[in-house]
């Protein structure tokens, strides 16, 4: 298998409905803001989250997003993340059972978040999944990675290995990066594009 085998979730679920601590943490509360900070745009048209969890990042992405579409491949992840969303409810929030290496909702996105979901891909398997990104991506398009970057014993990959591949992808090219000795926070845009920074985009510079 190309991942780490769904019941591995499945059974941490079962033992924790919130196994990574994403309510308590202060690591996932300031990773949360980091993410929402680095994003180049206000607002985007179609948003696509694999890995959603109990849903903590995708209600700060909600409020950006004209549509956004949730993945978890736990269902009782996908409920709890329902729940959580309809006490700050928006419009267009839609949720499936679904995991990277499955093939792709037909629909193009301008954001794609990949918030520590890629090392649970096999090294081998990351580039296959890279170019359905890409292939996902709008012209104008933003690629969010985010990911924990100490190795740890069960996943096949790491953080900073992911990041290492996404910069080598030839469809994409790296638009911002924060770093720290815990987490990689990166930003990537369509090959060829020239995306605009924020101050150009709010009319600050020409």
């Amino acid at each position: 298998m190309s991942r780490m085998p769904d019941d591995y979730f499945t059974q941490m679920y079962a033992q924790n409905p919130d196994p990574w601590g994403f309510d308590e943490r202060w690591y996932e509360h300031r990773k949360r803001n980091l993410t929402a900070a680095i994003l180049p745009r206000a607002r985007f048209r179609h948003a696509f989250e694999p890995g959603c969890s109990i849903g903590n990042l995708t209600t700060v992405l909600a409020p950006r997003c004209d549509r956004l579409l949730a993945t978890d491949i736990v269902d009782s992840a996908l409920v709890s993340a329902r729940s959580r969303l309809e006490r700050t409810p928006h419009p267009d929030v839609t949720f499936i059972h679904w995991a990277l290496g499955d093939p792709w909702p037909d629909a193009t996105f301008d954001l794609i978040v990949l918030s520590e979901v890629c090392y649970y891909l096999e090294p081998h398997a990351l580039p296959r999944v890279l170019d359905d990104v890409a292939e996902h991506l709008t012209i104008d398009g933003v690629l969010l990675a985010a990911h924990w970057r100490h190795p740890v014993s069960d996943y096949p990959t790491t953080g900073d290995e992911v990041h290492n591949i996404l910069s080598q992808h030839q469809a994409l090219t790296r638009t911002a990066r924060y770093e720290d000795p815990d987490l990689l926070l990166e930003t990537f845009a369509p090959v060829g594009t020239k995306p605009k920074s924020v101050a150009t985009i709010e009319g600050l510079v020409a």
